[in-house]
């Protein structure tokens, strides 16, 4: 049943210190609010996060391998209690809501990040340039999914402008509708392997996962609601079983991730750029004009397009303000050097008003 679920010796090595206190391991495959329902050697058991965990520390996510005291026997039973969370192996992480919100995990320990973007008037390379530095920052292994290839009239020149930013990453065209690409996509899915789905509202992330269960899974799976079973609705987390035993984690969260702490993310997934500015004449060069700049060079010579240029730094001042909201030192000193940029800004106009009097 573990192994199943992507249960390895090196889960099994960390869970030792919890086996000694008679804990059993098990992963989160769904996840409302703080109730969870769990995947054991014994079968699905439902469990809540114990107070220790709920006040000291992050509490578990769906696709978390966890430790938890076995549910309680008998006509008074309750649900198991989680006692503890096995390190991950990558993480996609948000800011949580609210003032002041710091980091908060969306999804856990998944390998292959499945990028979705619709083959339709809609699709943006710039949110798929987005979606790389993030998959990447994660750890995760990201494929590019374009959907709805049954209603593109040319879907090679769209997957070819795709591949150009991809840099290496599968892209693969599929429709849920005829089919196309499913199989390619399946390959992508290896028993006891995780993926996560990572796409905007409208792309058909939910048909795509019926399509690779072969049934209408997101549409009726029941769900954990107050310890008994509802509806499914879009609130939810689950991690769901496909018949060539892989996994997909379909979470709402996933819609909207930031550049957290995405730096290194941010550089794999604009290696081109980043190999271009280091051949630079200055270590500084803000790639505006300057002389000896390579990635105008490139972008004159047509080797890189403006757009993606425009994109790199776009992410780069968005990832600049995340890190600057959770550090007051860094805030403060991007302060002084705005106001240093306004001052000499206000000295210019004066002085260039005086010549003029």
């Amino acid at each position: 049943m573990l192994t199943s679920y992507g249960w390895t010796e090196r889960r099994q090595h960390d869970f030792q210190t919890h086996a000694a206190n008679g804990l059993v391991p098990g992963r989160v495959i769904v996840q409302q609010r703080e109730r969870y329902r769990l995947a054991t050697e014994a079968g699905e058991i439902d469990a809540v996060a114990g107070g220790k965990l709920r006040h000291e520390a992050e509490l578990p996510v769906a696709g978390d391998w966890v430790a938890a005291s076995p549910p309680a026997t008998g006509a008074g039973g309750g649900p198991a209690v989680i006692r503890g969370v096995l390190p991950r192996t990558s993480a996609f992480v948000r800011r949580a809501a609210g003032p002041g919100g710091g980091a908060q995990v969306a999804a856990a320990n998944v390998e292959t990040a499945l990028l979705v973007a619709s083959l339709n008037a809609d699709l943006s390379l710039r949110r798929l340039e987005r979606y790389l530095a993030i998959a990447y920052e994660s750890g995760a292994d990201p494929v590019i999914v374009l959907t709805k290839a049954d209603a593109c009239d040319d879907v090679a020149a769209l997957t070819a402008e795709v591949s150009a930013i991809a840099f290496g990453t599968p892209v693969l065209a599929v429709s849920a509708v005829t089919g196309e690409g499913l199989a390619q996509l399946s390959a992508q899915l290896t028993p006891g392997r995780t993926a996560v789905l990572l796409g905007s509202s409208g792309v058909g992330k939910s048909t795509l996962v019926n399509a690779l269960v072969g049934a209408e899974r997101m549409a009726t799976k029941a769900i954990i609601e107050a310890g008994a079973r509802g509806r499914h609705t879009t609130t939810h987390r689950e991690l769901v079983r496909l018949p060539g035993g892989g996994l997909i984690l379909d979470t709402p969260g996933m819609r909207e991730l930031g550049l957290w702490d995405a730096e290194a993310g941010l550089s794999a997934a604009f290696d081109d750029v980043e190999q271009l500015a280091a051949g630079c004449r200055f270590g500084d060069c803000r790639h505006a004009g300057e002389p000896g700049c390579a990635v105008q060079a490139a972008i004159a010579g047509e080797r890189l397009a403006p757009e993606r240029l425009a994109s790199w730094r776009k992410l780069q001042k968005e990832a600049a303000y995340e890190a600057r909201r959770d550090d007051p030192l860094a805030a403060q000193a991007e302060r002084r050097r705005w106001a240093a940029i306004h001052k000499e800004a206000r000295g210019w106009i004066k002085a260039k008003r005086d010549i003029g009097d």
